[in-house]
């Protein structure tokens, strides 16, 4: 099969085609490679005898990794140097190693392949010249050379640029419609204009940034992981990774956010509901598994704050997709009143290697080594503090008194929250034996009051018209009400920092068929 064609200019300006027709001889080089130096002499002399132009017994193009050092070998050897210091050739021909010294026949077929240097190769390869083109082979002093040297690695496999290569050979292939403006708008304010953004910057997604990202997954990049409401829009791989793109996300995320939105999008999620409601929720998004270590996500002092990148642009990048794929924008069709900075982002890593208690993924039905990411609807968290108790019962009693507020202490039975221990209350639950199962019936217990205390009357319970309607609990003021319905409804995890006796408390939407559960999604 014919080599990859190309077209490229040297040194002394002239346009060096390959294939042309005639037998080539093509040789790549780098100026800072020791044993390119030493076949270059071999080179020179090869051009200078097979010819040059048109009436050339053999076509011998000098590829040129680096345009500084192209100039410089041209000057010290006297041989014209073809410019591919983009490396876009050295990427196509997926060199490994310079010098490579490839005989092809007029067609572009190779015929024969020189790696790095061995003496009796090249004395081979000048029988073989002169033997097809019928030319006397130079005189050459064979002992002035090392019998083996061994090359140096091609320029286009340094650390970046073949990244950069092979995105901008997968930009080629992208299904979405692109869009060009010219050079004199700035790109970060036309995604500010054409309302692309959460309403901070994001980074403007050109095809290779995009070819880039989707090489932290195999998946086919138009494969379709779900339909994002309210439009109903396609969330293909390949638009996850634009948005992953737009957030900030590196390429090892993209598994992450890729899930996300699956679980997001599934009807226990009711990720409509969640963005619609007038309640402030968002998405939260908890991870487990080696992958938390992998990415770098932040599980410790200040896991729920800014400051990780991984924690801060996977938990972007789902909104995002929700906004950019599946249309839901404030004023639209989400219609929180107040709304918080967590609808910007929501995401962190449990610290299972802390936690007394079995990790959330783990607790969900999934294996200790398995990559998950949890999603619940919730809102802002809010801090405990409890820095007298000195038992598990006294910090239970703290957070069962703030958990009991979530939406209003009069409202039961619809909700779920998700507690998020520190890791100096996880110690005293650690010394005191506390599993998940006891933290919950505690709370459970702690937070059940009787029907009379949360009766829709202003005058019973500190005053809050908020609650049950007192035609139906009229002869059941005794009926002992729970604030959650099920202790299950009580989520438990642990991250943060180690100084400071600090817990939080997320508060869940309606739980339920009739709103939104708790659903985790292994990463793969």
């Amino acid at each position: 099969m014919p080599l990859p064609a190309f077209t490229l200019t040297d040194s002394a300006q002239q346009t060096q085609r390959f294939p042309n027709a005639q037998p080539s001889l093509l040789c790549f080089v780098k100026a800072d490679c020791p044993t390119c130096l030493l076949a270059m002499p071999l080179i020179a002399q090869l051009s200078t005898w097979l010819g040059a132009g048109a009436n050339a017994a053999l076509n011998v193009i000098c590829i040129g990794q680096d345009r500084p050092g192209n100039a410089e070998l041209a000057q010290r050897f006297g041989v014209p140097i073809a410019d591919d210091s983009a490396l876009a050739v050295s990427f196509a021909y997926d060199l490994d190693t310079v010098p490579t010294v490839i005989l092809t026949d007029g067609a572009g077929a190779e015929m024969t392949r020189l790696i790095g240097f061995q003496r009796d190769n090249w004395r081979a390869l000048l029988t073989t010249l002169a033997a097809q083109t019928g030319l006397s082979a130079p005189d050459i002093d064979w002992q002035r050379y090392p019998e083996w040297r061994v090359g140096c690695g091609s320029k286009h496999h340094e650390p970046d640029i073949y990244e950069r290569l092979m995105a901008a050979q997968r930009g080629q292939t992208l299904a979405s419609r692109r869009v060009s403006i010219p050079s004199s708008q700035d790109p970060f304010e036309f995604m500010f204009e054409h309302d692309l953004t959460d309403g901070l910057p994001v980074i403007p997604p050109t095809p290779e940034r995009v070819a880039h990202m989707l090489s932290g997954t195999t998946r086919d990049p138009k494969q379709c992981i779900a339909e994002v409401a309210p439009n109903m829009g396609k969330a293909t791989v390949e638009k996850i990774a634009i948005n992953a793109v737009m957030a900030g996300c590196k390429p090892e995320y993209l598994p992450v956010v890729i899930a996300a939105v699956r679980a997001a999008c599934s009807d226990e999620f009711n990720i409509h509901g969640v963005n619609s409601t007038t309640w402030g929720a968002t998405p939260l998004l908890v991870v487990n598994g080696p992958i938390r270590h992998r990415i770098g996500m932040n599980s410790g002092q200040n896991a729920l704050g800014q400051g990780n990148r991984a924690n801060a642009t996977i938990g972007r990048a789902l909104k995002l997709a929700l906004r950019n794929i599946g249309g839901a924008k404030p004023g639209g069709t989400e219609m929180s009143v107040l709304g918080s900075p967590a609808k910007f982002t929501l995401c962190f890593a449990e610290w299972e290697e802390f936690s007394p208690f079995t990790p959330l993924h783990v607790e969900r039905g999934f294996a200790a080594d398995e990559d998950v990411v949890t999603l619940m609807a919730c809102t802002a968290p809010y801090q405990v503090a409890d820095q007298k108790s000195r038992t598990a019962r006294g910090i239970a009693n703290s957070l069962a008194m703030v958990a009991e507020t979530v939406w209003h202490p009069k409202l039961r039975l619809f909700t779920d929250v998700l507690l998020v221990i520190c890791p100096e209350h996880a110690e005293v639950f650690r010394r005191d034996g506390w599993g998940k199962a006891d933290l919950r019936q505690h709370i459970m217990a702690a937070t059940t009051r009787p029907a009379a205390q949360l009766l829709s009357n202003e005058a019973v319970f500190l005053g809050c018209a908020e609650g049950l309607d007192p035609t139906q609990f009229a002869d059941k003021a005794d009926l002992p009400i729970p604030k959650f319905a099920d202790p299950a409804h009580i989520r438990i995890v642990v991250a943060g920092g180690t100084a400071g006796k600090f817990s939080a408390i997320l508060g869940g939407w309606v739980n339920g068929p009739k709103g939104s559960q708790m659903i985790s999604q292994k990463i793969e």
